[in-house]
């Protein structure tokens, strides 16, 4: 059964720094692109970033470009998302995503066959 479990959201102050994680069980990994999707209270969900399964291509959205890392290690099954110099708008639960292929179309999976069941991150002095 494909699964997705994310992890590392919490509390932060403005400028501060985290680092999600999304772990994959149920399905081969290595084929998939993984994307993380944010959704603020009173918001539509929206993307946030997308690596390829090889790794080889990553996209941002705008408001995260130069902030915002991800990145993969498919001998964990496990995607990050290194989150620096955050505002009070990156307050949001954070989702991620497997793919339904290997690709990114920008800054989301091209297809999503699964989601997780999110994190909150709150920034917030």
């Amino acid at each position: 059964q494909l699964q997705l479990v994310e992890s590392g959201g919490g509390l932060v102050q403005p400028g501060g720094s985290l680092k999600l994680s999304c772990a994959a069980s149920g399905f081969t990994w290595d084929y998939s692109a993984i994307g993380w999707f944010r959704q603020a209270p009173g918001k539509e969900r929206e993307g946030v970033s997308c690596i390829s399964s090889s790794a080889d291509t990553t996209g941002y959205a705008d408001s995260v470009k130069g902030r915002f890392t991800i990145s993969r290690d498919n001998a964990k099954n496990t995607v990050y998302l290194q989150m620096n110099s955050l505002k009070s708008e990156d307050t949001a639960v954070y989702y991620c995503a497997a793919g339904g292929n290997s690709y990114c179309q920008g800054y989301v999976p091209r297809v999503i066959r699964s989601w997780g069941q999110g994190t909150q991150v709150i920034v917030s002095s």
